[in-house]
């Protein structure tokens, strides 16, 4: 009898070298959401000179831009694993083109603050649609490595923000022509998300591509289902992400101001963090999928950030040193922090998982985008006061050691009986 047509379509393999397509076009959404975020920053002294901004309005932006997403992952991840991550990627993507639009064209801060808060909206969801679309398309396969390319191709976007002093010079006339840059830049969230959906499609009907599990009915009762591993993850996220990024919300300033450096030297100064991480994460899910010591590494990624600030406080020592170290840990804990995830929840709830993390880590990132801010113009932090940067690195500081304790706390739990071999895991 002659063999089933349908059938020997559904079992033909994917071929990697498609995988791998999949996976760069879906990237090229996180550079352009990356870049749109870290825009402000390299603006951040322009927006204080020309049109009156505080540090505390310019952590707001970065605050409500993570307040939104906040909002939005309460049920973003149950829509992902609901409807799927084409058409997830699709409608976040086309917030965040929407949100560098608008950013763009206004000197008004209130309409500024909208824009920021459409662009939290979109582009938190979006990386969640990308990291489960991921998941489906690389677990058992390279999938730490999967995500450290993902990373690369998304901080991509945070170093052409960082550099866009040197290579667009001609745009720093003033606050408003870097923002324009941003928004051309933007509509690589929604073009790329529509790529990838054309890919998926095309996936199903040559390869059989198959449909998504059912997934669980969501309701609030399911977060306490997960474990504690999960939850230390999360702890640990929240903790070395809200000592990251708003530093970075502040870094080219304070590299200005306190260290007397240019406006393309901090650019280029504050690029090295995601810089290292392009070229480094991916090695490091290379690694961790070969030796598995998932929470070993974390436990050195969170050691290493803890006297990152207190040396750029003090310029203790040269400022490659902190950089260094920083970057180190800037690569090496998400290599291995977000795809071990994957081995610790149920594949049907993971959008909300990965949600949840994210909304967790959201919230820590207001808070301290908004507590720098102010701790800066409390302290008054600036070119002639230097000194007044101090309090809030060491703000920073106490957050490095919360993210070593949870490290701990997340090696000892699975060290325990209720472990899911993270450190015996291998690809």
């Amino acid at each position: 009898m002659p063999a089933n047509p349908a059938a020997v379509q559904e079992s033909r393999p994917i071929p990697r070298s498609y995988r791998w397509l999949v996976l760069i076009v879906i990237s090229l959404a996180m550079f352009g959401n990356y870049y749109v975020y870290d825009s402000i920053a390299p603006i951040a002294d322009l927006l204080k000179k020309d049109l009156g901004y505080s540090d505390a309005d310019i952590g707001s932006l970065y605050s409500i831009y993570s307040i939104a997403a906040v909002i939005v992952l309460m049920f973003g991840g149950v829509f992902i694993d609901r409807y799927g991550t084409v058409k997830s990627t699709i409608i976040f993507g086309a917030l965040c083109t929407v949100a560098g639009v608008v950013n763009a064209v206004t000197d008004s801060f209130s309409v500024m603050m909208a824009a920021r808060f459409i662009l939290g909206l979109g582009a938190e969801p979006l990386i969640v649609a990308i990291t489960t679309a991921l998941a489906k398309w690389f677990k058992g396969r390279e999938l730490s490595f999967a995500f450290g390319i993902n990373l690369t191709v998304a901080r991509l976007g945070s170093v052409a923000a960082d550099w866009s002093p040197t290579w667009a010079k001609f745009a720093y006339t003033s606050w408003q022509a870097p923002l324009v840059v941003a928004a051309v830049i933007g509509a690589f969230c929604v073009v790329s998300s529509l790529g990838y959906g054309a890919l998926e499609a095309n996936a199903r009907r040559r390869f059989g591509l198959g449909q998504a599990g059912a997934t669980d009915k969501f309701t609030w009762s399911d977060l306490f289902r997960f474990d504690r591993s999960f939850w230390f993850v999360v702890a640990l996220c929240v903790t070395f992400y809200s000592a990251i990024f708003p530093f970075r919300s502040f870094a080219i300033k304070f590299f200005i101001e306190a260290w007397g450096m240019t406006r393309e030297a901090a650019g280029q100064a504050n690029s090295v963090l995601p810089l290292s991480a392009m070229i480094v994460t991916p090695l490091f899910g290379l690694l961790v999928d070969k030796v598995g010591r998932r929470t070993h590494l974390m436990l050195l990624g969170a050691f290493l950030l803890m006297p990152v600030y207190l040396l750029l406080a003090y310029q203790l020592l040269p400022l490659g040193v902190p950089i260094a170290l920083m970057g180190v840990a800037f690569s090496l804990i998400p290599a291995i922090m977000w795809p071990s995830v994957a081995y610790i929840v149920d594949q049907k709830r993971l959008g909300t998982a990965y949600s949840l993390m994210t909304l967790v880590q959201q919230i820590g990132v207001a808070g301290m985008n908004w507590l720098i801010g102010k701790a800066n113009d409390v302290a008054g932090a600036s070119a002639a006061d230097p000194g007044g940067y101090i309090p809030g690195m060491w703000i920073f500081s106490v957050l490095g050691f919360l993210a070593l304790f949870f490290a701990i706390m997340l090696r000892r739990a699975e060290a325990g009986p209720g472990g899911h071999g993270l450190d015996t895991i291998k690809a």
